[in-house]
């Protein structure tokens, strides 16, 4: 009966043990979710404030090893190996480091604003990332030609053909597309670049002038 009673004693020991380390890992997960900033208006936090909330409990000081904001010789090790091998690294968890930094809440697009901000703060110069998921969806060739080409190929102002001019657009087409499409990414007689609409992507241009070239086939019908 005495040994059942020590070994009863020993498992509850173990199993309190187990509730307590159990306990502080959730919050030691729950603290940094608290300390989150809020999402801005774009729906993500920058990397300062994904760093001062998260990053810096261990990059601040160089804890378990990690590399130490500010110093140039770790980061330019880790630097070498490119943006993606570092969130993946980050995403899920490398050596001391948990994945997310031990914090679900920070966006795979939030662990790269973080690390380009801690190489920038240890003598890196990386372009801040651009988030893909919050580009604006293309435009077609239609849209765009009737928000902007149409200024000047719907009547053929400055030169420019006219949509639906067969004998202005076949001697193009003949150039090829992509001739044709460069002349409009790089400007070409009275027209400027990208038809004076800076923010079209190459792809959105190709699509507008094959609509044009469609129509001033007569391939448009």
């Amino acid at each position: 009966m005495g040994a059942a009673v020590e070994i009863s004693s020993k498992q509850r020991s173990g199993s309190g043990m187990r509730r307590q380390v159990a306990l502080a890992l959730l919050v030691a997960a729950i603290v940094p979710l608290a300390s989150l900033p809020a999402r801005g208006a774009n729906g993500d936090r920058s990397g300062k404030e994904v760093v001062d909330a998260v990053c810096s409990a261990c990059h601040a000081t160089g804890l378990h090893g990690a590399p130490k904001i500010g110093d140039a010789a770790a980061w330019s090790e880790r630097a070498s190996q490119g943006l993606t091998a570092l969130t993946r690294h980050a995403i899920a968890g490398i050596r001391q480091m948990p994945p997310h930094g031990g914090n679900p809440g920070v966006s795979d697009f939030e662990l790269e604003e973080a690390i380009t901000y801690m190489v920038n703060q240890s003598g890196g110069h990386w372009a801040v990332p651009l988030d893909k998921s919050a580009l604006p969806a293309e435009r077609s060739g239609k849209e765009i030609v009737e928000e902007r080409c149409i200024q000047c190929h719907g009547t053929g102002v400055n030169g420019a053909p006219k949509i639906g001019d067969r004998a202005a657009w076949i001697p193009r087409a003949k150039q090829g597309l992509d001739a044709v499409v460069r002349s409009a990414i790089r400007g070409h007689g009275g027209m400027p670049p990208r038809g004076g609409m800076a923010d079209l992507t190459d792809a959105e241009i190709r699509s507008a002038v094959i609509y044009m070239f469609n129509y001033g086939t007569g391939a448009g019908g």
